[in-house]
């Protein structure tokens, strides 16, 4: 749903309802068709909540955008240490096959978040894991301390990407929300206004002071 298109929605309700609330001759014709003040102000909370909804939803969505710059940020942190690791590990480790193996060393480096997770926590989990390893790492400047560092920075990424996930989840549910709240203020406002059509029929300007312009 396109904002303009809400906020023209929530412009039309404010100016339908409030107008009609404030004018006694207008309420006093609508009240003859059911529409008294009680009536109108159900409509009214109807608008409010759509209004809050709507301003949560922009909230949730600017948490999710928060938390999907934050995961970026920090997966290119990440990947620049573990492409560079990377490198020097095929140097140090080219003869030890069982390691090219277990780091997963060969081949292409995936793309998407969960192959890169997958095989950047492979890779400095079993590089860690294996202490005959280390001394070869060591000889090129990477010792147990530096490559804990740097599998830090993946663990980071695996968080940084389940709190997206969460925000994901929550703007999503809060667009649900804003769409039946404003889908309810639609439903009161059109039969609203075929009453208000009924009710001011003998006086055009009244309907357009409530923003529905004069019957044809």
């Amino acid at each position: 749903m396109k904002t303009a298109t809400i906020d023209a929605q929530l412009l039309n309700a404010q100016l339908a309802i409030n107008n009609a609330l404030e004018d006694p001759d207008i309420l006093a014709d609508l009240s003859r068709f059911g529409y008294d003040e009680a009536r109108i102000n159900a409509g009214k909370d109807l608008l409010e909540q759509a209004e809050t909804l709507v301003d949560q939803q922009k909230v949730e969505y600017g948490e999710q955008y928060g938390a999907s710059g934050a995961l970026e940020q920090a997966r290119q942190t990440a990947a620049q240490a573990y492409d560079i690791t990377l490198k020097v590990a095929r140097v140090a480790l080219k003869d030890h096959q069982k390691a090219r193996h277990a780091l997963a060393l060969d081949g292409r480096r995936k793309q998407d978040l969960a192959g890169w997770l997958g095989q950047t926590q492979t890779f400095y989990n079993n590089l860690l894991g294996q202490p005959d390893l280390l001394p070869r790492m060591a000889q090129f400047g990477y010792d147990r301390a530096k490559l804990k560092s740097e599998r830090a920075l993946i663990e980071q990424v695996a968080r940084l990407n389940e709190q997206q996930e969460g925000e994901k989840g929550d703007a999503q549910e809060a667009t649900k929300q804003r769409d039946a709240a404003l889908e309810a203020l639609d439903e009161w406002l059109g039969d609203f206004k075929e009453i208000a059509e009924v009710a001011l029929i003998a006086s055009p300007q009244r309907l357009e002071k409530l923003g529905f312009g004069v019957i044809a």
